[in-house]
């Protein structure tokens, strides 16, 4: 055994996050939350916990943040983004959900002010009060068509009802 052998180098690892884009007559499910002290508009979305499948984040960060059972349709693009926020690198994957169920008496994750149905036009128009770029990238990627199988992920996580 050599004792004087380098430490290993830390390995560098993006943050990655989950977000659907869940879309009804033409509006699409966001949420007003609290961020630093300010009010910025997301699609439902969040961090992959341990353990968890990228599908099964999104479904359950739909739920908390919203209230919304959905289900996913499917993948909409991944994406690659450092936020201005915390200066950290984001892998964002993004899904296509549909509206299967609403609980409004849930209690929404803290921060979370609550969950509001806006069309292309009105998110657009939020501006810089986007918590990201992402937002509107997403569902402009979704209303180009873009989509990819739920097939193509894999997992094999025991959980994972997805392939």
């Amino acid at each position: 055994m050599n004792d004087s052998a380098p430490a290993p180098a830390a390995v560098w690892c993006p943050r990655v996050t989950v977000a659907c884009v869940v879309a009804d007559g033409g509006r699409y499910l966001m949420v007003e939350e609290e961020v630093n002290g300010r009010l910025v508009y997301n699609q439902p979305a969040g961090h992959l916990d341990d353990g968890e499948s990228l599908a099964s984040a999104a479904v359950r960060e739909t739920l908390e943040e919203t209230g919304w059972t959905v289900e996913l349709d499917a993948l909409v693009g991944v994406h690659q983004w450092r936020s201005t926020e915390h200066g950290h690198s984001v892998l964002r994957f993004s899904f296509a959900a549909s509206p299967v169920g609403h609980d409004p008496d849930r209690r929404l994750d803290t921060g979370i002010r609550r969950a509001l149905w806006l069309t292309r036009a009105e998110v657009a128009g939020l501006g810089d009060r986007l918590r990201s770029p992402l937002v509107l990238r997403s569902i402009d990627a979704w209303l180009a068509g873009q989509r990819v199988p739920l097939s193509a992920l894999s997992s094999l996580l025991p959980e994972d009802r997805y392939p």
